[in-house]
């Protein structure tokens, strides 16, 4: 088994009581800008083993009577339907779904909030339809010149032009669909309309990453990087924080190319700042819950391989154009890293080289490596997962679960019926067949009862596989890497 490397109770209970202390620095309100995912963060989970993908929302359970969420979105990607690539959503979508997981679980979700409003016509009756649903909606507008011109920012027709947010709460979480939608400004907009009105109100930040009190190249942080290497985000030493205190922290660019001009704008509307560097105005207690460090180190390293696969899948898919692959190769170099260190790649490579076919392995959460190659019945990935539940199920290999002549009848439904291209067998398609015939055969139900057992499997196949198969195996926990390969080129899909 995995070691675990982060204490997730710890967490929970330190990162909760930061929070409640720096309400209490404040006063009356809190404004907490969450950066990254509330929940379903599976990169954390990744790199922190321990860590669950929801730990940042089951903190704020533990202060959820005090507290209220607004959710930011920019009226500039309503405008351009932007998507959201983990989900396949667009974000004016994604802020119901928010809206819907918070609502479940108990949070008060005061209001939405569009940013940018210049008056666009998708914007408005994006407004509208969310007032039809009965949820508050309020417009912040864009400021020209933000967030270099303060004059003009920290006044009535800057911020004062904005809709002052009604809140009820000492907390205030303030979340978006993705990184860009304003959130901070929105924060910003707010104290300045406290401040206005007589009323105590603060601002914070929470990012996961970097993790401020971890060096600058430790392998977390890299992890980091690699996962952000499209957004051209850089970890560094926060200059602000070196010269107030004489100590070292971890920050990354954005935040440190930003801090002067938040400054002069804390001093616009509180007469003083309150903060000395970009670290200050952060509350994450993360790094101080790692348990085992040397698993977290392992982990993070890991992390940073399927990244480099993941980018390079994306540029033979000429869905970038090769920066992040060149970043994410350097980090590498810098952390010392090799591909051949993703032990499930080297199993595939070597079962590719002695069958001259499409080839898949996977290594099991104890270390066990299972392989398995194509054949006319079977795509490499739906043979790998036939494989490993057998394994898993201690069903002798030479057993077909699934009998050759079930196989060609579906693969006549997908060639001519269904005009697909592939007659092989696809990873759902087995699962359901496997389904199917678990009403009838033992051994069917043995092997689909050892799927829950490969969540956290690590898997690599010798060739990009369909969005299909991809699915499945993220609906498993199973995380995938595939060589830069395609089957064949097609450029367009109907």
């Amino acid at each position: 088994m995995k070691k675990i490397g982060f204490d997730n109770e710890k967490y929970l209970r330190i990162q909760s009581e930061r929070i409640r202390q720096r309400i209490a620095q404040f006063g009356d309100k809190l404004y907490l800008e969450f950066g990254g995912k509330l929940f379903d963060d599976n990169h954390a989970s990744r790199v922190l083993p321990g860590f669950e993908p929801d730990s940042k929302l089951n903190m704020l359970m533990q202060l959820r009577d005090s507290l209220e969420i607004i959710i930011i979105i920019s009226a500039s990607d309503i405008e351009k339907n932007k998507v959201r690539n983990d989900l396949g959503i667009t974000y004016d979508e994604d802020v119901l779904r928010l809206r819907d997981e918070f609502t479940s679980r108990g949070f008060l979700v005061s209001s939405v909030v569009v940013t940018h409003f210049n008056g666009q016509e998708s914007a408005v009756a994006y407004c509208q339809k969310l007032e039809r649903l009965g949820i508050r909606t309020y417009r912040h507008y864009l400021i020209e010149g933000y967030p270099n011109n303060i004059a003009l920012i920290a006044s009535e027709e800057g911020f004062g032009k904005n809709d002052f947010v009604e809140t009820t709460k000492p907390l205030v979480v303030v979340t978006a669909p993705g990184p860009g939608s304003g959130k901070m400004a929105s924060c910003l907009s707010q104290i300045y309309h406290h401040n206005r009105r007589g009323e105590k109100a603060g601002y914070a930040k929470f990012e996961t990453f970097p993790i401020w009190n971890l060096p600058l190249k430790h392998p977390i942080n890299i992890a980091y990087e690699a996962a952000t290497a499209d957004l051209d985000d850089i970890n560094m030493i926060d200059p602000f924080h070196l010269d107030a205190y004489g100590k070292a922290a971890v920050n990354y660019n954005r935040d440190i190319e930003i801090f002067p001009v938040l400054n002069t704008l804390f001093d616009a509307i509180y007469g003083k700042s309150i903060y000395k560097s970009p670290t200050d105005m952060g509350v994450n207690m993360i790094g101080y819950c790692i348990s085992d460090e040397e698993a977290c180190c392992t982990a993070a390293r890991e992390e940073v391989i399927r990244r480099y696969y993941d980018a390079l899948c994306k540029f033979a898919e000429g869905n970038s154009d090769g920066s992040e692959v060149n970043k994410i190769d350097l980090l590498m170099k810098q952390a010392r890293i090799s591909i051949d260190d993703r032990r499930c790649a080297v199993a595939a490579k070597e079962r590719r080289d002695a069958s001259g076919t499409f080839s898949a392995a996977m290594e099991l959460n104890d270390g066990t490596i299972i392989t398995a190659e194509q054949s006319s019945l079977l795509g490499p990935s739906a043979a790998l997962l036939i494989n490993a539940t057998k394994h898993l199920a201690g069903i002798d290999h030479s057993v077909k679960l699934i009998p050759a002549r079930l196989i060609p009848p579906i693969q006549d439904m997908k060639v001519t019926c269904l005009h697909g291209h592939n007659p092989r067998l696809h990873t759902d398609e087995v699962l359901v067949a496997l389904a199917v015939l678990s009403e009838y055969d033992e051994n069917c139900r043995k092997a689909i009862s050892t799927l829950p057992e490969m969540d956290g499997a690590q898997v690599h196949t010798t060739v990009m596989l369909s969005e299909v198969d991809r699915k499945v195996f993220k609906r498993l926990g199973i995380d995938l890497t595939c060589e830069p390969l395609k089957k064949r080129t097609k450029y367009y899909k109907s």
